[in-house]
């Protein structure tokens, strides 16, 4: 969309779930998922990138040329040193594991497929999750399809079949369908793909779970059936995996497609998902990893039940969420789970306080909000100042997501 469109067009292409997101210098950058049009359910096409600016609310639509991926659900993307990184999914077509990036430090974008790569790439799927650890990319889970020479070669327990069939790729050989546990690694210096062999107990293969690193431990949770939450750390330089116990009565219950993120060197962050009953979740966690407790956290954001919706850490670390869906219903299918027409999907942005904010903040915003009562004296602040309560005031009067021209 150019500058050109209407903002009213603009916030009807902001509501999406399932897409992913990254936040650097305070700008929420946000690419793919689903969006409605026309009371069906469409993938919002990878040549878009909306940017928006987090001190005044304000959006911007960036174009992606090049190499543009086809239209992908279910994809994982990661941002490591000014590159964004884009990895498998299901296309029209079936599961893929083509391997796309894009360097959003040049002025035009443009996006290139990574097809000279070393090492055995890892099979087509989606839903899986990244850590982030130096230079590498680190690949976790998800479903998707293999062949049975591939099941043949893995571990017996790395890979849970739901379904096969014949399939024809080339010569006829039978094909399979299911979850996985593997964890797969990219070397961005080298262009390389390794399959680590991982130590310790392992969780069981999933997807729709949620990840997130703590310096150089990588957490996965949920993403499975079960009544209880579950979580495993996996320690990215030795490759040995560990099984996180707390007590039940104090812990999360079960869900998926929910999301986890860090807001200090050793507290990560849960909110929402779906719960095993299908009831979409607005409760919101912290997991200190030190003490290996949860604790749950109130907040003003209740009523607002989220899956499919993405969370980072923003200033001061706040936890921003966007997007998501209000609730999940599902068609049932033999070999995945399909989604049902037209999900109730979200374009707001939700903000979690998670450390007292400093001084100069709370002053900021109580300004920003009590321009009517301060009236002609804004002027007398000081300029650095005044640039920030502007941008504050910009983005407390922005009760919708503004398209900027």
């Amino acid at each position: 969309m150019d500058a050109t469109r209407s903002c009213g067009d603009a916030q009807d292409q902001l509501e999406r779930s399932s897409h992913t997101a990254f936040i650097e210098d305070n700008i929420l950058y946000v690419l793919g998922g689903y969006r409605a049009r026309n009371k069906q359910d469409v993938l919002v096409p990878c040549s878009e990138l909306w940017l928006c600016h987090l001190d005044t609310g304000t959006w911007e639509l960036r174009g992606i040329t090049g190499e543009v991926p086809p239209e992908l659900s279910g994809f994982c993307s990661s941002y490591l040193n000014g590159t964004l990184y884009m990895f498998a999914g299901c296309d029209s077509l079936g599961y893929t594991n083509q391997f796309h990036s894009v360097d959003l430090r040049e002025e035009c974008y443009t996006w290139k497929s990574v097809t000279d790569t070393r090492g055995m790439t890892p099979s087509p799927r989606n839903r899986h999750s990244c850590w982030i650890h130096g230079d590498r990319l680190i690949y976790f889970g998800g479903y998707g399809c293999k062949t049975l020479q591939e099941i043949r070669n893995s571990s017996s327990s790395s890979f849970v079949v739901e379904e096969t069939a014949w399939a024809a790729i080339g010569t006829t050989f039978y094909r399979c369908w299911g979850w996985n546990n593997e964890v797969h690694e990219f070397d961005t210096r080298t262009a390389t793909w390794t399959q680590p062999e991982t130590q310790g107990p392992a969780p069981a293969p999933r997807g729709s779970h949620a990840s997130a690193n703590l310096g150089s431990k990588g957490y996965v949770c949920g993403g499975l059936e079960t009544k209880e939450l579950d979580m495993y750390c996996l320690d990215l330089d030795t490759w040995t995996w560990t099984q996180i116990e707390f007590p039940s009565s104090c812990a999360p219950i079960g869900r998926s497609m929910h999301t986890l993120t860090p807001t200090s060197d050793h507290s990560l962050f849960m909110f929402g998902g779906l719960a095993i009953d299908g009831t979409s979740l607005s409760d919101a966690w912290e997991f200190n990893a030190l003490k290996r407790e949860w604790r749950q956290r109130e907040h003003p954001h209740k009523d607002k039940p989220r899956l499919w919706h993405t969370a980072y850490q923003g200033k001061d670390d706040d936890v921003v969420v966007f997007g998501g869906s209000h609730s999940f219903d599902v068609l049932g299918d033999s070999v995945v789970v399909l989604r049902a027409p037209c999900q109730q999907h979200c374009k707001d942005l939700l903000f979690f306080q998670t450390q007292p904010y400093s001084l100069s903040r709370l002053c900021e915003d109580n300004i920003a909000k009590s321009t009517t009562l301060l009236g002609e004296q804004l002027n007398s602040l000081p300029p650095r100042l005044q640039d920030r309560v502007d941008k504050r005031i910009t983005f407390f009067s922005n009760s919708e997501p503004t398209l900027i021209t």
